[in-house]
C-alpha cells in the first residue's frame, strides 16, 4: 500500500512540475489567413492586441490563396494605407510572416514580389498543420 501512494504521489508531482513549467513557456499561435484585404487588416488589429495583451506570445502568420495579398509589394488596405509599415513593426516585435509557394506558383506571382519579412513555404496548409502538430501552435483565424 505505501509504494502505491509513494507513486501517486510521484505522479502528481511530476504533473504540477510539468505544469508549471508550460505556464511559463511563450504561447505558440497561428494566425491562419486565406480570405484577402479584409481579414488581413482585421489579423493586423488582432495581432497588435495579442502582443498588448501578452507580448511574450510567439506569433506566426501562414497565408495562402488571396491572404498573401497583403505580403505583396505594393499593397494596401481598404482605405488604400500600405500594410509594408504594419508588417515590418509586427516582424521587428518577432511575428513570422510565412507565404505558401503553392500559391505564388499556381497564380503566377515572382517570389521578389512578396515582402522581404516572409519566408516562402512549400504550402500553407501543410505549414498550419506542423505548427499545429508538431510545433504546438494554438490555431487562430481572424
Amino acid at each position: 500500500m505505501k509504494k502505491w501512494l509513494l507513486a501517486l504521489q510521484v505522479l502528481l508531482a511530476s504533473l504540477l512540475w510539468t505544469g508549471s513549467v508550460q505556464a511559463s513557456e511563450p504561447i505558440r499561435v497561428v494566425y491562419h489567413m486565406s480570405e484577402g484585404i479584409p481579414q488581413a487588416s482585421r489579423a493586423i488589429n488582432n495581432i497588435r492586441n495579442h502582443l498588448a495583451a501578452d507580448p511574450t506570445a510567439k506569433i506566426v502568420v501562414v497565408t495562402h490563396g488571396l491572404g498573401i495579398d497583403f505580403l505583396l509589394d505594393g499593397a494596401t488596405n481598404q482605405m488604400e494605407q500600405p500594410f509594408a509599415g504594419a508588417i515590418g513593426e509586427l516582424a521587428g516585435r518577432g511575428v513570422e510572416f510565412r507565404v505558401c509557394n503553392n500559391t505564388l506558383v499556381s497564380r503566377k506571382i515572382a517570389p521578389e514580389k512578396v515582402a522581404m519579412e516572409a519566408k516562402i513555404v512549400p504550402s500553407g496548409v501543410a505549414e498550419v498543420a506542423k505548427l499545429q502538430a508538431r510545433e504546438g501552435h494554438v490555431y487562430l483565424r481572424p
